[in-house]
């Protein structure tokens, strides 16, 4: 004791990106995340992120208490927009002690959590046919989300398109080779999407117009859409939207009052609202994918999905013995 407080043990745990990309795969993420939005929501659990600008970008903070876990916690996100570099911690609190368990590099959890979300999002959202598929975009999200995917779809052709004549052609020979699939590099976004089952959509445009417009999506596609996060970002032609007959939201609220390409419908004179759903009620079972028309995912990010993540990688880094002790820790005060 200090002071009234105490050292919980065992020490507080610090796992680099380096120990996330050794503990982490696809299909436990996936499952991990399927069966925590398949519980009950409890929107108190989760509230919305809070943002403080600084002098040089902003600090986002996106906490969490998933019900039914063990950890509580938050990610902090720290960006330099005028230096263009950004750093994500996650801290790991355990619910009944109050011991801060873990300290974790949120970088690659991230990326992984936001794709494999998704993945658990369209494993109630697809036919179980092969599928062909469109990517918008060609970097480290994109990928992520063609990986996970791959993961509980049956895909049959993929079609990449992004600016850069190379970074598009890189994608296809590397995820090609990667996961056995034919993927094809294609100059525009029009080109890949027509026709398309599933259009995963990770890029916006540099002026923020939509790289997504409605009339080149078949009448019963699904769309994935998270590059739309803040009011000021745009991804999905808002017509598009409006023809939807699902829209299923990671973070109901966020994503219906904070994503530019839903406050951009609702300018449009589209009802997002009338056709959204949250992802826990898709998953929960009291929401449903109608027999014909169009589904999108749409996904803002939220700290639900990295706390289950990193509870995840916390317990596998203390059966496996991998992560840093910290030789000190905080007190833990009685109130």
């Amino acid at each position: 004791m200090t002071d009234g407080g105490f050292l919980a043990e065992p020490a507080t745990l610090f796992l680099t990106d380096a120990d996330v990309a050794q503990l982490a795969d696809w299909d436990s993420a996936i499952a991990a995340l399927r069966a925590a939005y398949s519980r009950p929501e409890d929107p108190r659990a989760t509230p919305e992120r809070a943002v403080a600008v600084t002098a040089t970008g902003w600090q986002r903070v996106m906490p969490s208490a998933p019900p039914g876990a063990r950890f509580a916690g938050s990610k902090t996100i720290a960006a330099s927009m005028t230096n263009r570099i950004a750093s994500y911690l996650i801290t790991l609190f355990d619910q009944h002690d109050s011991r801060l368990a873990a300290l974790i590099d949120g970088n690659r959890i991230t990326g992984i959590r936001t794709a494999a979300t998704a993945a658990a999002a369209l494993t109630a959202l697809l036919p179980a046919r092969p599928l062909t598929v469109a990517v918008v975009g060609s970097g480290f999200e994109a990928r992520a989300q063609l990986r996970a995917a791959s993961r509980i779809a049956r895909l049959q052709a993929v079609r990449v398109t992004s600016p850069t004549p190379a970074n598009r052609e890189r994608f296809a020979d590397e995820l090609g080779a990667e996961l056995g699939l034919p993927i094809s590099a294609v100059a525009d976004a029009r080109t890949a999407v027509e026709g398309a089952d599933l259009v995963l959509c990770a890029a916006r445009s540099r002026d923020e117009t939509p790289t997504v417009q409605s009339d080149w999506v078949g009448s019963d596609a699904t769309i994935v859409s998270v590059g739309s996060t803040t009011a000021s970002q745009r991804e999905l032609d808002p017509a598009l939207i409006g023809r939807a007959a699902i829209v299923v939201a990671d973070a109901l609220e966020e994503v219906l009052h904070d994503s530019g390409d839903m406050i951009a419908a609702r300018d449009g004179g589209y009802d997002p609202d009338a056709s959204t759903v949250s992802l826990h009620a898709l998953l929960g079972g009291s929401a449903t994918r109608p027999e014909h028309g169009i589904a999108i995912y749409k996904s803002t990010g939220s700290g639900f999905q990295d706390i289950v993540l990193a509870e995840l990688l916390y317990e596998r880094a203390v059966a496996q013995g991998l992560g840093t002790p910290l030789p000190v820790g905080i007190l833990s005060i009685p109130k």
